[in-house]
């Protein structure tokens, strides 16, 4: 059985004799031990990250962008078996874990332009023979927090553009799915980052705690759910820390009575029932207006029961398990609620069974009809294969429904008429916003974010938020004398 351990300073190492269990989940069997790291383990990656963080903030950008660059051949050419290990841990098919570390790396294809990215700005003759520019330079000790269901995209979310930028970076991957953070920075040393740049430290809360509270880390980034979210921007800000920390959603996709309905289901089946609905920008509300919703509903129902439930090890899974037995059981009590509470439940995954994976962590896929904003299960994110159908009497009722609630990470509208889409992108209170595109994921090259309770801090992820993020803007004013001088001066310069 294999033992996980962290990467400090170039090297796999632990001091740490606690452990937790990795599992499969297709299979609920201990695949794995991570150790749960202590103090010590902690201190000795605050200390390597500090002392290689000066030396790599004097590296050129452009040495940045070419150990990048021998980065992102080295992820290309390990696509395979980095998707293995997502797919083992985490248990989400492996074209989709393909598809999702091919998100990240698009990260450090941008960050690989970090030479212009890190370009300022130039004023000449600001006042008489002035000149101003400005710059931006390195925070220092930078550190991410990153969630189990994208063990290897939302972490290069986070620490390509940091480390392009000149910090250092510490990783506190997930417990539940934490051999793709050892294999990617494994990597990275490969392609000639120095030790100590990144480092990655297993561990729980008490890791998390000893981040946000340690004097030498200058950043937290975060990825996770909303009440813990909130927990991680209060606690770092105590502390003077820069922090973005993203939350939970409840994705809304409305259906217009002018859609293309085939397109709007396919888009609903893919972005609600993929990865087993363990996405941030799953599609977890479907908004049917006007007399569109018995075909829409009928329809999802129908393409719901053609899909293939099954371990990722089968070519043909639609999707895979959800993460531990845990969660499966707590989705499970969301659905017995939501029949409680009055919604009409059309399809029902629980107690889905697959022969040869009886202990494996299945669910299939859950369809409510009938919804109101009243219920639990349209409040409350379950972070599952399940999703609620509202019916909304006009398109003002559907765009009061996406503001209204309490999340506001994406959101998409099918629809034929460009009036109601300019209006709907427009006035919905939303971060990301798709047009007959169910999942509305930003490029490297954007930025990902949230508002409401979807995002806590200012900046978002990735792009040239990320840029910002990472480091300090510094303005220079500069004046050389004349050899004349013309004594001090007491009024504030205007010219």
């Amino acid at each position: 059985m294999k033992k996980i351990h962290n990467y400090i300073n170039g090297s796999l190492k632990s001091l740490s004799n606690d452990e937790l269990a990795v599992e499969d989940p297709s299979t609920g069997e201990t695949i794995g031990k991570v150790v749960l790291s202590s103090e010590e383990d902690f201190k000795e990656a605050i200390e390597s990250s500090k002392a290689s963080q000066v030396e790599w903030s004097n590296t050129t950008p452009l040495k940045r962008s070419r150990i990048l660059s021998n980065y992102k051949n080295l992820i290309e050419e390990n696509l395979e078996d980095l998707a293995k290990i997502v797919s083992q841990e985490h248990g989400k098919t492996l074209d989709d874990a393909k598809g999702s570390i091919t998100r990240g790396l698009e990260v450090v294809e941008f960050a690989c332009g970090i030479p212009h990215l890190l370009k300022g700005e130039f004023s000449q003759n600001v006042g008489s023979n002035i000149d101003s520019w400005s710059i931006r330079q390195p925070l220092g000790v930078c550190a991410g927090i990153t969630p189990f269901n994208f063990p290897a995209m939302v972490p290069m979310w986070m620490y390509p553009i940091a480390i392009a930028c000149g910090n250092t970076f510490i990783l506190k991957p997930s417990e539940k799915d934490p051999s793709c953070s050892i294999k990617l920075a494994q990597l990275f040393t490969e392609a000639g980052l120095p030790n100590g740049v990144f480092n990655v430290v297993q561990g729980d809360k008490k890791i998390v705690d000893l981040i946000l509270r340690n004097s030498e880390i200058s950043s937290v980034s975060f990825v996770g759910s909303t009440p813990v979210a909130k927990y991680i921007y209060e606690e770092a800000a105590k502390f003077g820390k820069r922090v973005q920390a993203l939350g939970g959603a409840k994705n809304h996709l409305v259906v217009m009575p002018d859609a293309n309905l085939n397109q709007a289901v396919d888009g609903i089946i893919g972005a609600g029932y993929g990865s087993a609905g363990e996405r941030c920008m799953a599609i977890s509300v479907a908004v049917a207006v006007g007399d569109i919703a018995d075909e829409l509903v009928e329809k999802i129902h129908v393409e719901a029961q053609n899909l293939k439930v099954a371990p990722w090890t089968d070519p043909e899974s639609d999707m895979g398990p959800v993460i531990s037995k845990e969660h499966k059981e707590k989705i499970e009590d969301y659905i017995t609620l939501g029949v409680k509470e009055g919604a009409k439940l059309i399809e029902d995954g629980r107690n889905y069974k697959i022969q040869g994976y009886e202990n494996g962590y299945f669910l299939g896929p859950t369809l409510f009809d009938n919804v109101t904003k009243e219920m639990t299960i349209y409040k409350e994110e379950i972070f599952g294969p399940v999703v609620s159908v509202i019916r909304a009497k006009d398109y003002d009722e559907a765009l009061k429904l996406v503001n209204n609630h309490k999340y506001g990470n994406g959101t998409s509208i099918y629809t034929s008429d460009g009036e109601i889409s300019r209006h709907f992108t427009t006035n919905s209170k939303i971060g990301m916003v798709g047009v007959n595109v169910p999942i509305p994921v930003p490029m490297a090259f954007h930025s990902f974010g949230g508002w409401k309770q979807s995002l806590f801090g200012d900046h978002s992820v990735h792009g040239m938020e990320g840029v910002h993020f990472y480091t300090k803007l510094k303005t220079i004013t500069a004046r050389w004398p004349k050899s004349i001088q013309s004594g001090p001066e007491f009024v504030l310069p205007t010219n």
